[in-house]
């Protein structure tokens, strides 16, 4: 059960905390996405072209495979130049998803737990055979009485000179000189099997199998999850690149606005208080331009952290910012198939099943055990001319606890609590993961309102911007009008960015928590 709960329920309590932001849209009439008839609206165009020109770049597999991390496990730098960021590669989130499946970490462990519970089944099918034992030896020994009395024997045979006697003194001594030392051969084959255990080795298999599903349970949800959040590091990059764009552009509009001053200053139009607010406002978005290339750095380490990379290798977003795709399910379709291929819900019936079978193992434990045993042994002296002999042996063993002080029974117990509690978790997953689908929906649709206004906020800004300009460099505008269109258009475009960032992310989401991921 622990480890059902490390690894089955981080994944949909990550997000509780973003589906908490906007639960008051839940309360607001939406339409739906899905336009009638099955038509698919034409997807809007992106934000900004891709790096390095107008077609986004795609690394070739020698730069990916030059992105992935070839030091060693144990391994520790020892020299700043190892960790120093020598390459910047740009990359597509599908390739981001790519690197993540071959080098994330999180994602290994929990493949080789899979083998683990895979050997685990397999140890215990062992049970299902009888045990086969061979044991062979060979020994040789001296004895030292024996030594002692063919001492004894040549003395007497020095001492006497009766040729009848010394003749049997000679026989004595020669089958006592044999017998000092021997050699033999021992040698025994074994059979022992299980023939009845009340019940205790199947339900030992069926609970080492439902181990096993949970297993796999669990590395499909870690895959998903990891993914989901995969794509949500990419967008967390793709926004910190933008908003850096953003910031560059009002720094040039500033110092558009700080040349027009000074212009109209050296005319006798403008003043100094005109300039002194202009420079002010060209200090403030080159502040604001500083923390976005910060906050740029950091997104993209954190995406190089997530995929496990080249510790000398840096990444950047190659797709441009655009929606990423329609959903096509209503909100009713997408709870319901959320419910069905959730692989979290499966984990927590393997583990209600692992509770059964773990509760008659235990009460087995209490029935009558019967086996079979049976052995055959051989033995041989090696001093001597004669063949070995052989025996055999061939038996059952029936045993029963009589009384164990109530442990099986309060192991069984035990079992009954895990099952009621696998029946709790599973009726409260069900209720997380539909507040999960609402709240990506609903974030959904609010989103896909919202880009369409941004957009034409963001035009209308542009021209307000461009008509405050004209009347100010015509006298007859203030400086405060121009900087005050230059926040606008600022935050218009941010909010575009932002609008269009909780589209994608709430796409995903979606992608996670409904649709199944096939590895």
């Amino acid at each position: 059960m622990a480890n059902w709960l490390t690894t089955g329920t981080w994944g949909l309590l990550s997000s509780f905390g973003l589906l908490m932001g906007g639960a008051a849209l839940a309360q607001q009439p939406l339409t739906p996405l899905a336009p009638p008839n099955g038509d698919v609206e034409p997807r809007p165009e992106p934000l900004s072209p891709p790096l390095n020109g107008d077609v986004a770049p795609q690394p070739s597999t020698d730069a990916l495979e030059q992105l992935s991390s070839e030091a060693a496990l144990l391994e520790l730098p020892t020299d700043p130049s190892q960790v120093q960021v020598t390459f910047n590669q740009p990359i597509t989130l599908e390739q981001a998803i790519e690197l993540a499946q071959r080098n994330n970490r999180d994602l290994q462990i929990a493949e080789l737990q899979v083998r683990q519970s895979q050997l685990q089944l397999r140890e215990v099918r062992a049970a299902l055979y009888p045990t086969l034992g061979v044991q062979a030896g060979i020994t040789r020994s001296e004895s030292a009485n024996a030594r002692i009395g063919v001492r004894a024997l040549e003395s007497q045979l020095e001492e006497t000179t009766d040729p009848l006697e010394r003749e049997l003194l000679e026989s004595q001594l020669e089958n006592a000189r044999d017998n000092v030392a021997s050699n033999s051969f021992s040698g025994s084959l074994q059979l022992n099997y299980d023939v009845f255990t009340s019940g205790r080795r199947p339900a030992s298999i069926r609970a080492a199998e439902a181990a096993l599903q949970a297993a796999e349970d669990a590395f499909q949800t870690q895959f998903s999850q990891l993914r989901l959040d995969v794509a949500q590091d990419y967008y967390d990059m793709q926004q910190a690149d933008e908003l850096v764009r953003i910031a560059q552009a009002a720094v040039e509009n500033a110092e558009i606005s700080l040349r027009d001053t000074q212009a109209l200053e050296r005319a006798g139009l403008g003043t100094r208080f005109d300039v002194l607010q202009a420079e002010v406002q060209l200090a403030n978005r080159r502040q604001q331009l500083t923390q976005a290339l910060s906050q740029q750095i950091v997104a993209r380490r954190q995406l190089v952290q997530r995929l496990s990379l080249n510790p000398n290798a840096t990444i950047s977003a190659a797709d441009p910012v655009a929606v990423a795709g329609q959903w096509p399910l209503t909100l009713e379709e997408s709870i319901v198939r959320s419910l069905q291929n959730r692989s979290e819900l499966d984990q927590v019936l393997q583990q209600q099943q692992i509770a059964q079978q773990n509760r008659r193992i235990a009460l087995g434990g209490l029935g009558p055990q019967l086996g079979f045993s049976s052995s055959f042994n051989l033995a041989d002296d090696l001093t001597d001319n004669q063949l070995g002999n052989y025996g055999y042996s061939v038996g059952t063993q029936v045993s029963m606890v009589i009384f164990d002080g109530g442990a099986a029974k309060a192991s069984a117990r035990q079992q009954e609590v895990n099952d009621v509690i696998a029946q709790t978790q599973f009726a409260n997953f069900k209720d997380l993961i539909r507040f999960q689908v609402e709240q990506n929906y609903y974030t959904l649709q609010a989103s896909f309102t919202n880009i369409e206004t941004n957009r034409q906020a963001v035009d209308q800004a542009r021209e307000s911007l461009r008509l405050a300009r004209l009347r100010f460099q015509a006298g007859v505008g203030t400086q405060l009008e121009v900087s005050t269109a230059e926040t606008e258009l600022t935050q218009a475009e941010s909010n575009l960015l932002q609008a269009v960032i909780d589209y994608n992310r709430s796409f995903v989401s979606l992608q996670r928590f409904v649709e199944p991921t096939q590895n």
